[in-house]
């Protein structure tokens, strides 16, 4: 008689709204990657590599962390750009 595979209650996060989130929000190709380590979590709980899902959960935090960071770096270049094109075009008035 063979014996089903042990239940395995393991509560590893998957992060699939964050990378999602950042995938819309701020960077789309560190978001798809995001993604694609996140939707690997719940697979590999159900086949009990606990290990495997631990690490897939944290590339999906780490690279929905690098795409809310490059987002966010794009703003603040993009608000610095604006700001200097401003002051210049101010200058050139007089």
């Amino acid at each position: 008689m063979s014996t089903p595979p042990p239940v395995v209650n393991a509560n590893v996060p998957n992060h699939l709204v964050w990378a999602i989130l950042s995938t819309l929000f701020c960077c789309l190709p560190a978001g798809i990657v995001s993604i694609v380590f996140a939707a690997q979590v719940n697979g590999k709980v159900a086949a009990g590599d606990i290990a495997g899902a631990q690490e897939s959960s944290d590339k999906a935090k780490t690279w929905a962390w690098v795409s809310f960071g490059l987002g966010l770096a794009a703003v603040v270049i993009y608000l610095a750009l604006m700001g200097l094109g401003m002051m210049s075009s101010g200058m050139n008035s007089y």
